[in-house]
């Protein structure tokens, strides 16, 4: 099983290499390929809960704030186990690839990169939402993506769209409407 994983991951790795990687925003410096023990930082405000987040990205359980620095402990096909520092607290990142549509490599790199995201890009009001996790009216679809992260893509499986469907937790969703690039209104 290991050896499987192992080489999985080398594929993955390789495909990245040679620029088959999806849209990475919000951090420009996302992690193309990921390396084990080196600092990343997160790149947008998630919740985790038991010690595990799911990448189907539900908004409960306890804040990990935007460009939280985290240690790469392990990563296989179906999850990555990081440390956060400085608390030492770990926490299992399971990829829902069915949700993301993404391989465990991309999904990693959507949540920590190895710069973090320049917050002095958002307006104060945005800064103030990203380090809370939420989202607000007139927020632009960039400083959500820093508050919230990614919606799954088998519901929204365009950035484009003007209609991003999240998780609130397993039962409830809310949908993200926006109207010029911007926040129009949060329908749950």
């Amino acid at each position: 099983m290991f050896r499987k994983n192992y080489i999985l991951m080398l594929l993955c790795l390789a495909v990245l290499a040679v620029g088959c990687k999806k849209e990475l925003k919000p951090g420009e410096g996302a992690a193309a390929v990921v390396q084990p023990a080196q600092v990343y930082y997160t790149q947008f405000s998630l919740f985790q809960e038991q010690n595990r987040f799911r990448t189907t990205n539900y908004r409960k359980g306890q804040l990990i704030p935007i460009n939280t620095p985290v240690a790469l402990l392990s990563l296989n096909s179906d999850d990555a186990v990081l440390r956060v520092e400085p608390s030492g607290q770990l926490i299992t990142i399971e990829n829902v690839q069915k949700f993301t549509k993404d391989e465990m490599p991309i999904a990693f790199s959507k949540i920590a990169g190895t710069s973090k995201v320049d917050l002095n890009q958002f307006t104060a009001a945005e800064r103030e939402s990203i380090l809370a996790g939420q989202v607000k009216k007139d927020m632009s679809k960039k400083a959500v993506l820093a508050a919230i992260g990614y919606p799954p893509q088998h519901v929204t499986p365009s950035l484009d769209s003007d209609d991003w469907t999240y998780w609130s937790n397993l039962f409830n969703r809310f949908v993200v409407k926006f109207k010029n690039g911007k926040v129009d209104n949060i329908v749950e």
